[in-house]
């Protein structure tokens, strides 16, 4: 059962119920309001989000309490090595009363998806969200089957332990909107974590902020939001950088531009603009494109196990081809 809505904001402008919702989400991911707001600015450019970070570092409460901040149903998957795709779409069960199969859906069927743990499940079910993710429908015994709207997909993956995983594709991470890297807590920001875990602050006891046609509501609004000839041409002209950099063996795609663009309209408005400057391309070049750049061979850094770094170095990469692109004001 949906609890009521309780929007601070109710008839405010869009960046205001944005910023409402990041708040919402961040009264219980404590810390981390970066990696809220990134993940929210992709949610408004209808994007999916890679959450990537070491075990018990917030990973799937900050998919939960993004459900719970907009009170939608969130569809819970386990990633394993014996998943199988119909575990994800569902599948055509027999029906005696009417002596025909009859579709069942699978938990994708949720406005809002969180799997876990994504790497750890085979490529075949890997590939069941393909579809999902770029179409919003799955196909099921031949009949396509649309899914909710607004509909976002949340996927984790342990960076570090890798035993019994299975890499994500190319044509996987490029489904991706954006990735977002965790990272450490500060002491203080830790202690209150804990306290408050331990007081009953859990994504579930979160009130909503907005609903879910208040979401589509900000990602029309997202959608409009003016991109200036000389803001696209930055976003193009870096993702082209990416496939000509001699240290990149694979780079970013016509894909990636059109996201990176998305992206920026969502940061624009989550700041209360009505148009996209190029520092909003800017920032987001790391989150955008780093997952989708594959290292040339001797460009791989090393961890301080030994073990190649391969977030660290597609960050390092696209970091360094944010500030080689100059931005040309006179498109």
């Amino acid at each position: 059962m949906s609890r009521a809505v309780t929007d601070p904001h109710p008839a405010a402008d869009p960046c205001a119920r944005a910023r409402a919702l990041v708040d919402g989400v961040e009264r219980v991911v404590r810390g981390r309001r970066g990696a809220v707001e990134l993940l929210v600015t992709a949610v408004l450019a209808r994007g999916h989000v890679l959450v990537e970070d070491v075990p018990g570092s917030g990973k799937t409460t900050l998919a939960t309490a993004f459900a719970a901040s907009l009170g939608a149903e969130c569809g819970r998957v386990q990633a394993t090595a014996d998943l199988l795709p119909a575990d994800v779409t569902g599948s055509g069960v027999w029906d005696p009363a009417t002596g025909g199969f009859r579709f069942v859906p699978g938990p994708v069927f949720a406005p809002v998806v969180l799997v876990d743990e994504l790497n750890r499940t085979s490529p075949r079910t890997q590939s069941a969200f393909l579809e999902a993710m770029e179409e919003r429908v799955v196909t099921v015994d031949g009949v396509r089957h649309r899914l909710p709207d607004p509909f976002v997909l949340v996927a984790t993956q342990n960076p570090v332990e890798q035993h019994g995983t299975y890499p994500l594709p190319e044509g996987q991470l490029d489904r991706f909107a954006v990735r977002v890297v965790l990272g450490p807590l500060d002491e203080d920001v830790e202690r209150q974590v804990v306290r408050e875990q331990l007081g009953g602050n859990r994504p579930e006891h979160l009130s909503p902020v907005l609903d879910l046609a208040g979401l589509l509501d900000l990602q029309r609004a997202t959608a409009a939001v003016h991109v200036a000839d000389a803001v696209l041409d930055l976003a193009v002209r870096l993702c082209r950088a990416t496939r000509t950099d001699p240290r990149v063996q694979l780079g970013a795609g016509t894909r990636a531009a059109v996201t990176l663009v998305r992206c920026a309209q969502g940061r624009a408005l989550l700041a209360g603009r009505d148009h996209v400057v190029p520092e909003d391309v800017q920032a987001l070049v790391v989150p955008v494109l780093a997952h989708r750049l594959v290292p040339g061979d001797g460009h791989t850094l090393l961890a301080e196990d030994g073990t190649a770094a391969r977030t660290l170095t597609q960050e390092r990469l696209a970091a360094g081809l944010a500030g080689s692109v100059p931005v040309d004001l006179r498109r």
